[in-house]
This record gives structure tokens, sequence and C-alpha cells, in this order.
């Protein structure tokens, strides 16, 4: 079977996409494990991995619709709700954390939303 020109770049596409999305899951449990605390480790959990999910999906979507002509609304759905919920959920951990009183490790000991909160008690 002799494949077109654009079929062959689409196959590329989606290998690419799912080489992104792996990489971007696999660095992103390498981050959990090595990050010193609550915040660095949130992050490393949240922003990689939807990523990583969403390059995924998105080359599934691209090989469904190449292959079969099927345009996949439960994964368009999917990459909607991941998109928007876990980003939102991470900044409510940290934010929650943060209001527990767990201190982020930094290395100028300058913490803003401690330094926000102090200037809005004031007034």
């Amino acid at each position: 079977m002799i494949e077109t020109l654009i079929d062959i770049v689409m196959y590329v596409l989606i290998i690419l996409l799912l080489l992104t999305g792996t990489f971007f899951i696999v660095s992103s449990s390498i981050g959990i494990v090595r990050f010193p605390d609550v915040f660095t480790r949130l992050h490393a959990a949240t922003k990689a991995p939807t990523l990583g999910i969403m390059s995924i999906l998105i080359a599934t979507f691209l090989f469904l619709y190449g292959t079969h002509n099927i345009v996949s609304g439960k994964l368009l759905l999917a990459l909607l709700f991941i998109v928007v919920t876990s980003p939102v959920g991470g900044h409510m951990l940290s934010r929650a954390a943060h209001m527990s009183g767990v201190k982020p490790k930094l290395k100028k000991n300058v913490d803003a939303l401690e330094q926000y909160k102090l200037r809005n008690d004031d007034n």
C-alpha cells in the first residue's frame, strides 16, 4: 500500500505528539520525587501532566480522524476538562497548603503572599 505524503506527515506528527506527551509525564514523575517542598511538587504534578495528557489526547484524536474518519467528541471534552481542571486544582491545593501554614523553601526568604496579606491587613 502506497501512502500519500499527507499520511506520512500525519503519522510523524502523531509520533512526535506521543513522544512529547511521554516526555512531559516522565519528567513530571521525576519532579514529584526530586523537588523539595509541597509547592514545587504541586507544580510538577499539575503543569507537566497537563501538557503531556493534552499531547497524547491530541495525537489520539488525529489518529482516529486520519485513519477512521472519526471525530471523537469524548476526546475533545476530555481535553477541555483536563485543561480547565488540572491547573485550577493545583492552584487550590497550593493555596490550601499555604493557608494551613506550610512554608515554601525559598532562596530569598521572601513570601509574596504573606507580604500582600500583611499590607492588606493594615488597611
